[in-house]
């Protein structure tokens, strides 16, 4: 491969204005046609069968229309009202402005007005519940008339609305949504919203983009020690991102794709186009002080360090498609997304950017600032801080190995008590009507009202004169778990009684670990019952919905793991001819991850350093998220430096001495490299949304710790330690094994045979 490329970027650099109007003519037409046969995103947010979709199938038997209300894209809003200190919502004033307050629902152009809404203190009086309330009766009403401390002082009041999907919920019919309690509040009355029809979509500012760039642009200044050179990648990012960006806005003339694949692609294709284009500069600038000419540079470069590109890109796009085997719709557009951008950001490091480097010419590291631009950090007369640093690594490789596994093994510790959920109201910010409604339903009915099971039994192969029995076995075998604080009287079908609903409320909070295990209790339940009754009954809901996703994506953890790293060691055998520095680089992965998690607890589920005032469970996709993206670039850094490595020793010297030049030519561009991405996705710190916070906290995380632990650290000491055993290979591994010639060795040869053909005297007559 390095001779392909190397004769590839000798071309692009002197044919640079053929190169160049070529990638003009792609990034307008690509352009042209994403704009013109674009359709528009869309919100669906499918999964794989869930276990709660066997209730909704019994709901749509025995109750149509009513799991309609448990689609993920479905609007709901439930009116949270509370009484003024000291007073009651029985008092006749109170309970005549909740009146009010219906009326003014009812003249709503988003509420569904065929739906009757019910002053919740009639329903409560109705229920015979005021006057003495039966706990076994009284425990469903929408009035917290058995609270001990302060009956009748909190209400529930549900409302339909026609709003058709989350995402098509305005600004306007937000406002509306809560304005209309003004007379209310204005009564004395507290009111408050949850549902999706109160949460408001939160959008990402712009500043943690402009903040990466900005980062990124002050990095390759210090690297490269001149403007121009630090400019070109940032170009390469944009043609590169917006060529990605294009395509995928052509792919939804042909198939549906959701409206956050542009997220994660946005994420990764500036990260790595910077990367991929940092490491190929650096090694032309380094080239351009040995080789006779800049085309030849141009050539060695893009042979080398285009190479190590081209096989760490492959990882990155292997990592993000695979996510497509978890079978969540999101996960899969988002790692396709991110897979286009990946591989754009290849395409342009190793095309457009050897044209840029002709098209610039001698201009390319001119004017060099002061102070940064004294030498070059690659050349092996000047000892610099990471030959420093490899030297130490080499002189006690062992010290270097059990301090590092130490230090990530008690960042790992945390991780023991990781606990995932998707984002509820209770991970709303505290100053929002979605979270007051949820401190105010849990004061008044406790917070596993928050998080109501609901269980919908089939009771049609139950014989007539037993489904009342079923029934009252099933609510009594709910009731016996210690989560659960009750569970309603059943609400039937019809006369015939073939279908039963019941209202299960667990102890604890949605996403509280206890009520997910209250989940699958109450499931394992059903064969007993159904072998006595014949019953059948599901559980669905908010919390059993939220439950079966979190199963879901752990579940999938191991599997997408075991493709991913088992497709990355196949590629990393054909990049280094080893067997033991693909393993290393596989466990060491294991270590940055575990440590990843480890702090990413301790801050966001822990509350340490203060960096949320609210600290809640992990958002159930980061793990398989950040595990597929830290797993891409923590194979690009161990490409960009054992590469050069492999290339010191492929060239003659010892693996002590190899590890040493390596570290020597590539620390600096890996720390450059690390340290734009970890600008890019650690200024995601500063959104507003927790999600957004924790993943940019994760992912500049994993890869901080990654790049200057695992692979600064970590490896190099086990390539002193394992010697020549680091790149042994197998006799009959290495001869089906394709030599593809990463580090240049090829590239050497030829120069070689062109040398001597050179010498050779030429013959006349």
């Amino acid at each position: 491969m390095s001779v392909y490329l190397y004769r590839w970027g000798k071309f692009a650099f002197r044919r640079k204005w053929i190169v160049l109007p070529v990638w003009l003519l792609l990034f307008v037409l690509l352009g042209g046609l994403g704009a013109t046969l674009s359709k528009p995103m869309t919100n669906d947010f499918s999964m794989p069968e869930l276990p709660s979709a066997r209730a909704n199938e019994i709901l749509d038997k025995h109750f149509p229309g009513m799991s309609e209300q448990f689609e993920f894209d479905a609007v709901s809003g439930t009116y949270v009202i509370a009484a003024p200190e000291g007073q009651q919502l029985t008092d006749p004033a109170n309970r005549a402005a909740i009146d009010a307050l219906i009326t003014k629902l009812g003249d709503l152009d988003i509420v569904d007005h065929q739906a009757e809404l019910t002053n919740p203190v009639a329903v409560a009086e109705k229920m015979g519940c005021l006057a003495d309330p039966d706990p076994e009766l009284c425990s469903s009403a929408p009035l917290n008339v058995l609270s001990e401390t302060a009956p009748n002082t909190v209400a529930t009041l549900n409302v339909p609305f026609t709003i058709p999907g989350v995402t098509d919920v305005t600004d306007a019919q937000r406002d509306a949504a809560y304005e209309v309690a003004a007379d209310a509040r204005n009564a004395g009355l507290t009111v408050e919203i949850s549902g999706s029809v109160a949460m408001k979509q939160e959008q990402p500012s712009g500043k943690s983009e402009l903040i990466g760039m900005g980062v990124a642009l002050i990095v390759m200044v210090v690297a490269f020690g001149a403007i121009v050179a630090a400019v070109v990648p940032i170009v390469t990012a944009i043609v590169g991102l917006g060529a990605a960006t294009s395509l995928i806005l052509l792919g939804t003339s042909v198939i549906e794709v959701p409206s956050f694949t542009t997220f994660l692609a946005s994420m990764i294709g500036i990260a790595l186009s910077i990367d991929y284009a940092l490491f190929i500069v650096s090694r032309y600038k380094h080239e351009l002080a040995v080789r006779e000419s800049a085309e030849e540079a141009a050539g060695t470069a893009l042979g080398t360090a285009g190479s190590a590109v081209v096989f760490a890109g492959l990882t990155v796009i292997i990592a993000l498609g695979a996510l497509s085997i978890v079978g969540v719709q999101f996960l899969t557009f988002m790692g396709l997304g991110g897979a286009v951008a990946a591989a754009f950001a290849v395409l342009t490091a190793i095309t457009l950017m050897p044209a840029l480097m002709g098209a610039f010419g001698n201009a390319l590291f001119k004017p060099k600032l002061p102070l940064v631009a004294k030498h070059d950090p690659e050349d092996d007369s000047v000892v610099t801080l990471g030959q420093r640093f490899g030297r130490l690594i080499g002189k006690a490789p062992w010290v270097a190995l059990v301090l590092s596994v130490v230090v990530l093994g008690a960042l790992a510790a945390p991780a023991a008590g990781l606990n995932l959920g998707l984002p509820g109201e209770d991970s709303m910010p505290k100053d929002s009507t979605v979270r007051k409604a949820y401190e105010l339903r849990t004061e008044g009915f406790g917070e596993g009202s928050n998080g109501v099971l609901m269980v919908v039994t089939d009771l049609s192969a139950v014989p007539a004169d037993r489904r009342e029995d079923a029934v009252a076995a099933l609510r009594d075998r709910l009731e016996s778990y210690p989560d659960m604080d009750y569970v309603t009287q059943p609400r039937w079908s019809g006369e015939d009684k073939q279908g039963a609903m019941l209202n299960g409320v667990p102890k604890s909070g949605p996403n509280d670990q206890d009520t997910k295990d209250l989940v699958a209790e109450a499931r394992g339940a059903e064969a007993d019952l159904k072998a006595e009754y014949g019953m059948e009954y599901g559980i669905t809901g908010t919390t059993a919905i939220y439950a079966d996703v979190d199963h879901v994506l752990l579940s999938k953890i191991v599997p997408y793991l075991a493709i991913v790293a088992g497709a990355a060691f196949v590629l990393l055998i054909l990049v280094f001819r080893s067997i033991l520095v693909p393993l290393t680089a596989a466990l060491g992965f294991l270590l940055s991850m575990g440590a990843t998690f480890g702090a990413t607890v301790l801050i966001f589920q822990e509350g340490w350093l203060g960096l949320v005032a609210d600290p809640q469970p992990l958002v159930s996709f980061l793990p398989i998220m950040l595990i597929g993206l830290v797993f891409g670039l923590a194979m690009d850094y161990q490409v960009f430096l054992v590469t050069r490595m492999r290339e010191e020793y492929v060239h003659g010297k010892s693996p002590k001495e190899a590890m040493i030049a390596g570290y020597h030519h590539g620390a600096r561009v890996v720390t450059s490299a690390a340290i734009i991405m970890i600008s890019v996705f650690g200024s995601f710190i500063l959104e507003t949304d927790v999600t957004a916070k924790s993943m940019g906290f994760a992912l500049a995380a994993g890869v901080a710790i990654d790049a200057f632990i695992v692979r600064m650290i970590v490896v190099p000491a086990l390539l002193v330690i394992m010697g020549k055993w680091s790149w042994w290979m197998p006799k009959w591994l290495d001869r089906i094994v394709p030599d593809i010639d990463v580090e240049g060795a090829k590239l050497e040869q030829l120069r070689n045979q062109h040398a001597e053909t050179v010498k050779q005297p030429v013959t006349v007559g």
